[in-house]
C-alpha cells in the first residue's frame, strides 16, 4: 500500500461488505451466528445469541467491526441479558481471545494461528480459531452470486479516470477477490486490501496520507468504524446508508461525486450526511431501551 503510486489527484478508498455488496445480512444471519451458536454452545439460548450479534454486527454503531471484537461484545451483551441469566447457560468471558484483540496484531485467521503457535494453545483458543475457520468456509459455499448495489458499477466507471481507487476492508482478501472478480468490477480499482494487510485506519494512511491532499481523499463506507478510520487520517467521509443503500448509491453518482471533484464537498454537505447517517445506528440494544 505504501509503494502505491499516485496517477491521479484525487484518492477513494471503499468499504465492500455491506457497502458495494448487499452481502452483511446473508454473511451475519446465514454464516457468522449459526457457526457462534454451534462451536460455542449456545443452542439453550440460541434466540438471545441471535439478537444481540445482529444487533452489533448489523444494526448499531459497532456495524462492520472485525469478527473477534464482534464475537466479544456480543458475548458481552448476552452475559448481562437477565433471560440469558434466567436460562443458566455460562456465556464465555474469553479471556484468552481478549487479549489476542489487544496485542496489536492483524485481526485475521492467519495472524491469529501465528499468535496461537507462539502463546500456545488451550480449549478457548482452538474453539475461536475453529469458529473463524468455519465461517470462512460457511461464507464461501453460501456467498456468491452477489452483484453490487444499483449504480456502484456506474459510479466506479465515473471516478476510475480521475481518482485512484481501493478496496479498504475487514473481510478477508480471498473473499474480496472473489466478490469483485466475479462481478467483473476489480479492474475499477488500484488495490483489494483486506483484514490481513491490518486494520482500515492503517490501509488509509499507508495508501494515501501524505500523498494526496486531505480534502481530495474519501472514504466510502456503511459503518462508523470506516468514518472513524477517515476521520483518523483527516480524510473525507461519505456514508452508505444502512437500508438505504440503493438511494445513496445514486446520491453518490449523482451529486456527492462531483462536489467531491470540485471541492464542494467538505462543510455542511458531508456534516449532514455523517448526521443522517449516525442517526440510524443506536448504541443500546432494544431490549435495554
Amino acid at each position: 500500500m505504501k509503494k502505491l503510486k499516485i496517477q491521479h489527484e484525487f484518492f477513494i478508498g471503499i468499504d465492500s461488505d455491506g457497502c458495494v455488496f448487499d452481502t452483511m445480512e446473508i454473511k451475519h444471519k446465514e454464516c457468522f451466528i449459526p457457526n457462534i451458536i454451534k462451536h460455542w454452545n449456545l443452542q439453550a439460548v440460541s434466540k438471545y445469541a441471535r439478537d444481540a450479534a445482529e444487533f452489533v454486527n448489523l444494526y448499531s454503531k459497532w456495524r462492520g467491526i472485525n469478527r473477534f471484537p464482534a464475537l466479544v461484545m456480543s458475548f458481552d451483551l448476552l452475559r448481562e441479558w437477565d433471560e440469558v441469566k434466567k436460562r443458566g447457560r455460562s456465556i464465555p468471558e474469553v479471556p484468552e481471545l481478549r487479549k489476542f484483540i489487544d496485542s496489536g496484531r492483524p485481526l485475521s485467521n492467519s495472524s491469529f494461528k501465528e499468535y496461537i503457535e507462539e502463546v500456545g494453545t488451550n480449549d478457548e483458543l482452538k474453539t475461536a480459531l475453529e469458529w473463524s475457520n468455519a465461517v470462512n468456509q460457511t461464507v464461501d459455499d453460501m456467498v456468491y452470486g452477489m452483484p453490487p448495489f444499483p449504480y456502484v458499477r456506474e459510479s466506479l466507471e465515473k471516478m476510475n479516470g480521475t481518482a485512484d481507487m481501493m478496496v479498504v476492508s475487514a473481510t478477508p482478501t480471498d473473499a474480496l477477490e472473489k466478490e469483485w472478480s466475479e462481478n467483473e468490477i476489480d479492474n475499477q480499482v488500484r488495490l483489494i486490501a483486506g483484514q490481513e494487510m491490518g486494520p482500515k485506519k492503517q490501509h488509509l494512511q499507508l495508501a494515501a496520507t501524505g500523498k494526496y491532499k486531505p480534502e481530495h481523499i474519501l472514504m466510502i463506507g456503511d459503518a462508523p468504524g470506516d468514518m472513524n478510520a477517515a476521520k483518523a487520517n483527516n480524510a473525507l467521509f461519505y456514508p452508505i446508508m444502512p437500508g438505504n443503500e440503493d438511494a445513496s448509491w445514486q446520491r453518490f453518482y449523482d451529486e456527492a461525486s462531483d462536489r467531491f471533484i470540485r471541492g464542494e464537498y467538505a462543510g455542511s454537505y458531508e456534516e449532514n450526511l455523517i448526521q443522517e447517517f449516525l442517526d440510524i445506528l443506536p448504541d443500546t440494544p432494544p431490549w435495554k431501551r
